[in-house]
């Protein structure tokens, strides 16, 4: 995804307070389901929309929310442009080089899509074929290191899940790898899509702040408490149908990422 942003506030929630601007600017990549994507009325909505509104209210501050495409949000945080960034953002070592991370809350792998008519059914058989990945993304990371090993003929990359879904359905790529939640919600009432291949990354998703933010600190704490009052548990099965497991970083109180 390229660093250019989309102007405008899609989404305003937080307590009322006689404001004329939020006290946190929250940068997301909206369209990416069920994280953070516009319902059929325009609202804005999912997992992270709620857990980052509830953070908000926990310290007492209003959000604004920014479409931004994912890989702009990298710099939109650095430069302070926003105070948070999520989006189903992968921690890593590269990135804690740069930025900072809230411990983490939800464990993920990447996956590989396909039209149910191609009849493939692993990464495998990919050798020749095009893939379709987010820019910048930790599928478009995956995919560009297994390029020689896989045979892919091309990478593709997309501004997020909806313009590769069209070209995937249109057979101008032959599958798409990206976030394994992301896909299994997309996909459940899609007969024409399959996730035939879950792609072990061990991966866990956060929200992240400029270097050292201590914003980081203060959300980290709460993300903790809302662990222990199973309020992101709650959130799981809101948004994906099913109690977490105990052993997640949806229920576990972590410490924050650091820098090995």
């Amino acid at each position: 995804m390229k660093s250019a942003v989309f102007a405008g506030i899609v989404a305003i929630a937080a307590p009322a307070a006689p404001s004329l601007a939020a006290d946190l600017t929250v940068g997301a990549n909206i369209g990416n389901v069920p994280w953070e994507f516009q319902d059929e009325s325009g609202k804005t909505v999912g997992f992270e929309i709620d857990l980052v509104t509830e953070v908000a209210n926990r310290l007492g501050k209003t959000v604004a929310f920014e479409n931004i495409p994912f890989n702009g949000l990298f710099s939109a945080v650095q430069s302070g442009r926003i105070d948070i960034a999520v989006s189903s953002i992968t921690i890593t070592q590269k990135r804690l080089e740069s930025v900072t991370f809230a411990q983490p809350y939800y464990d993920s792998d990447q996956s590989l899509t396909v039209t149910a008519a191609s009849g493939l059914k692993s990464t495998d058989e990919m050798k020749g074929k095009v893939i379709g990945v987010d820019t910048g993304s930790t599928g478009d990371m995956w995919a560009t290191a297994n390029t020689d090993a896989k045979g892919f003929a091309e990478i593709r990359r997309y501004e997020g899940l909806a313009p590769a879904m069209l070209d995937l359905a249109a057979g101008r790529i032959d599958g798409y790898v990206s976030d394994i939640p992301a896909l299994l919600y997309y996909t459940k009432d899609k007969p024409n899509l399959a996730v035939v291949e879950r792609i072990e990354t061990g991966e866990k998703y956060s929200m992240m702040f400029a270097k050292d933010a201590p914003l980081a600190g203060e959300v980290n704490e709460v993300l903790s408490t809302l662990k222990k009052e199973g309020v992101i548990a709650s959130l799981h099965e809101k948004w994906f149908g099913a109690t977490p497991e105990d052993t997640t970083s949806t229920v576990k109180v972590l410490d924050m990422p650091k820098l090995d």
